[in-house]
């Protein structure tokens, strides 16, 4: 498909079947994503609980690679997706290369300090005497991968923000099959036990890789070049304004999970490996709104850039009433059948099954509010309102819950951790209602 006939496409098709059309592959990468994330988390469950808890611990370190992935691919896509709607191909390009090797070169750094201060930095995340050498063996290796991860976040979305997402999903699917096939075969077959989960992450991160690079030469995706990266100022400050929401609910969501491993840590190992695959858990079902989210940004994107603003509010309007129906209906399921959730992950722990069924049941009360929230970020980030998209991504994480967990375990102990995410979800949903608002209806007014 040519440039021209993408942005008509863009700006004519009818927005349901379009949002439609994008958001099915991105969804299908999200739960895979979320998928494969969480398959580390099922077989270590077969091992024991510290390497449960590990795994959950070292979450927040990847959540920080993620998270200058994402800033680099959120601030580089928006760009790009503005650019093609206001049919300038030029900067767009530019754009695409300066993103990309901005974040393989963050990878680099994260790498080298992370390993570098690795026992100290295992502690300080809330690893536990007895979950100290399993963390420390899952983490050395995960970050090796680093680059490659924010790297191949960026082509993620770098596709996904140009309409092509079918392709960022066939990286994502290769990587995340390659995962699920072979934590099995490395932790029980060769018995390496939770480092063969975390070689298991690292090969399918390093296979996803190739595969992007490979699908980014294909269709009318803008090509990675070296020569078309620059250092150029107004193409960073670019990134930091589209990115820097990402940035900051990524990094927030990392510093979330550390005080909430180490408020867990205090009623011992089970609540730390109860609270992290509760964690994972809500991550896969939010993973559908997210998905569906971005399938609406390069229509939002394009759109804006053409200033099509009634097309931007149908499109966003659609989202909110099909996510709200959807995790509505996950919610009361997993209400539900929680305990049972739970033990797929640990079964033969009871204090494990106990804690985290509390803890999934509280985060399933507030988890419709969740479209809201997540759509109004989305659509604030896109039109680049940075001031007030950096507020609601860091209001989830950081705003809310890094205060309550901070006090409502020393009032209602264990309960307190468990219900912490639900009530900064919340005042999360109260915040984003001032902030969209007024902006929906300036595009009413246009």
């Amino acid at each position: 498909m040519k440039t021209r006939d993408k942005h008509t496409l863009m700006t004519t098709a009818p927005v349901p079947q379009l949002i439609g059309k994008l958001a099915i592959p991105t969804i299908i990468s999200m739960l895979v994503t979320s998928f494969y994330v969480m398959a580390d988390t099922y077989f270590v469950g077969k091992i024991d609980t510290q390497s449960t808890a590990a795994v959950g611990i070292s979450f927040s370190v990847m959540a920080i690679i993620q998270a200058f992935g994402f800033f680099f691919g959120h601030g580089s896509g928006n760009y790009i997706s503005r650019r093609l709607g206001a049919k300038d191909h030029d900067s767009a390009e530019r754009m695409a290369s300066t993103g990309f090797f901005y974040a393989f070169f963050a990878g680099v750094l994260i790498t080298t300090f992370g390993l570098w201060f690795l026992t100290p930095i295992c502690t300080a995340l809330g690893s536990t005497d007895t979950i100290l050498p399993y963390t420390e063996t899952y983490l050395g290796i995960i970050l090796l991968g680093a680059p490659f991860m924010a790297s191949s976040l960026v082509l993620n979305n770098q596709m996904r923000f140009q309409g092509n997402a079918i392709y960022s999903m066939i990286g994502i699917i290769v990587g995340a099959v390659l995962n699920v096939s072979l934590d099995p075969l490395l932790i029980f077959v060769f018995d390496m036990g939770i480092a063969g989960a975390a070689w298991s992450t690292f090969i399918s991160q390093l296979c996803s890789f190739i595969v992007l690079l490979i699908m980014d030469r294909r269709g009318t995706n803008i090509h990675i070049k070296p020569r078309n990266f620059s250092l150029s100022p107004s193409l960073l400050k670019e990134i930091i304004f589209g990115g820097a929401p990402s940035l900051c609910r990524q990094g927030l969501a990392s510093i979330a999970t550390i005080m909430l491993n180490v408020a867990a840590g205090v009623y011992g190992d089970a609540a730390i490996a109860g609270m992290s695959i509760v964690t994972r858990i809500c991550m896969f079902i939010n993973s559908f709104i997210i998905g569906f989210g971005q399938g609406f940004q390069p229509v939002c994107g394009f759109n804006y850039g053409a200033k099509l603003y009634h097309r931007v509010r149908e499109g966003f309007w659609f989202c909110i009433r099909t996510g709200v129906i959807f995790l509505t209906f996950c919610a009361v399921i997993g209400y539900i059948f929680a305990p049972q959730i739970v033990a797929w992950f640990r079964a033969d722990d009871p204090q494990v099954i106990a804690i985290g069924a509390r803890a999934l049941r509280w985060q399933l009360i507030t988890l419709p509010l969740g479209t809201w929230v997540i759509l109004c970020n989305m659509l604030l980030q896109t039109i680049r309102q940075p001031v007030r998209a950096v507020t609601l991504s860091s209001a989830r994480q950081g705003l809310f819950f890094i205060p309550l967990i901070l006090l409502m375990p020393r009032i209602l102990g264990l309960q307190g951790v468990e219900m912490c995410q639900a009530t900064a979800d919340l005042c999360s949903f109260i915040l984003a209602i001032p902030l969209t608002v007024p902006i929906l209806k300036s595009f009413r007014n246009k």
